[in-house]
């Protein structure tokens, strides 16, 4: 298992894993099951926090004993829902006859970046918080951070989620400072919030808890037998650099579809705001209302994300990269591309050129 500074921190860690032994007491885990959890990651992190002592044993032959950790799906009212895509799930238990758990884990949230939730977690939120003040320490994985972020337990400290979420939620929670690059945290008063970031960071979460309430060793013979072995690539480097939600402004509206067809002319901006018809503080202000960026900041990620996919699936020298996107100074251009997605050009293409060509590789054998 990848060391981290989070996970692999510490005597308090193995104290608790060593506590929990002793007291041969299971560790009560509740899966946070809401309509919009997707089924895998739930279910994972059940079948992780399963198999912990149990399958090691097994694969080797000896008596098996079951795990430490007593994983529930629960929800607020305990009944049978259809969770994002579509799979039935059943809570173990509701809000109201579940045992006390010694972890919460919000596992998911599928819903748009940026998305109003209003008042329907309210009841998820004030249990969750319950659970925290009762000494439970709270876990969430991607998405599931925007629950979490509404607790208000994360005000002040850093955090995490995935990449794509990250933007909205800084603006939602000015109070806490996002950090899309960070795989798996902890913090808190006693550690007791832990986050992983985008997609499967997930796994590393449970590892993490396992490592932490079971001990290191038994973290890593789950990591040994489910083949994990995580990059240390920043989960940044994965990202897509144009992401966003839909605009709602006609004027950055037609500036966006221009600046997507024509982001490596010169002047791109200036272009934007002869189309736009506005004056050009106007148009700029709201552009960045519109983007929450500016609008060299937004033609920048254009050719940025252009030339993430050039270097995917070509051969050309950075330098003719730079130039195709708009650069004529490839010097800049290498040192925007590293600061934006956290590697250099050539390291990206080493890391991405390669999985792509694996990718295209296996298409063709089963096509």
């Amino acid at each position: 298992m990848p060391a981290d500074d989070d996970i692999a921190r510490s005597d308090s860690c193995n104290q608790a894993g060593i506590r929990a032994t002793q007291a041969q007491r299971p560790i009560v885990v509740a899966l946070l099951g809401v309509p919009e959890v997707s089924a895998a990651t739930l279910y994972g992190f059940y079948d992780f926090l399963s198999s912990v002592r149990r399958d090691w044993l097994m694969l080797h032959g000896a008596a098996v004993l079951p795990s430490p950790f007593r994983p529930l799906v629960v929800s607020r009212d305990g009944a049978p829902f259809a969770g994002a895509n579509g799979v039935r799930i059943t809570p173990d238990a509701g809000f109201a006859d579940c045992p006390r758990p010694d972890i919460v884990c919000i596992t998911d949230v599928m819903v748009p970046p940026g998305e109003p939730l209003g008042d329907r977690y309210d009841a998820e939120v004030a249990w969750l918080r319950a659970r925290h003040a009762d000494g439970a320490l709270l876990a969430s994985a991607c998405s599931g951070a925007l629950l979490l972020a509404r607790t208000g337990l994360l005000d002040g400290l850093d955090a995490t989620s995935h990449w794509a979420y990250c933007d909205a939620l800084a603006r939602d929670y000015p109070g806490t400072q996002w950090f899309p690059e960070r795989g798996v945290l902890f913090a808190g008063a006693e550690r007791r919030i832990a986050m992983a970031g985008s997609g499967v960071a997930w796994h590393m979460l449970a590892l993490a808890l396992i490592a932490r309430f079971a001990g290191p060793e038994a973290a890593m013979q789950v990591a040994r037998i489910n083949l994990l072995d995580p990059s240390e690539t920043s989960p940044v480097a994965y990202a897509s650099l144009t992401r966003g939600s839909g605009i709602d402004d006609p004027a950055v509206q037609r500036a966006q579809q221009w600046a997507a067809q024509h982001y490596a002319l010169e002047a791109p901006v200036t272009r934007m705001v002869e189309l736009s018809g506005l004056a050009e503080r106007t148009f700029k202000r709201r552009f960045t209302q519109a983007t929450g960026m500016s609008p060299l900041e937004y033609v920048h990620m254009l050719r940025l994300e252009e030339a993430k996919q050039m270097l995917e699936a070509g051969h050309e020298p950075v330098e003719a990269v730079a130039e195709q996107v708009g650069y004529q100074d490839a010097a800049f251009f290498s040192r925007l591309f590293r600061r934006k997605v956290t590697l250099s050009p050539a390291q990206y293409r080493r890391r991405f050129g390669t999985l792509a060509g694996r990718l295209e590789d296996v298409a063709r054998r089963i096509g």
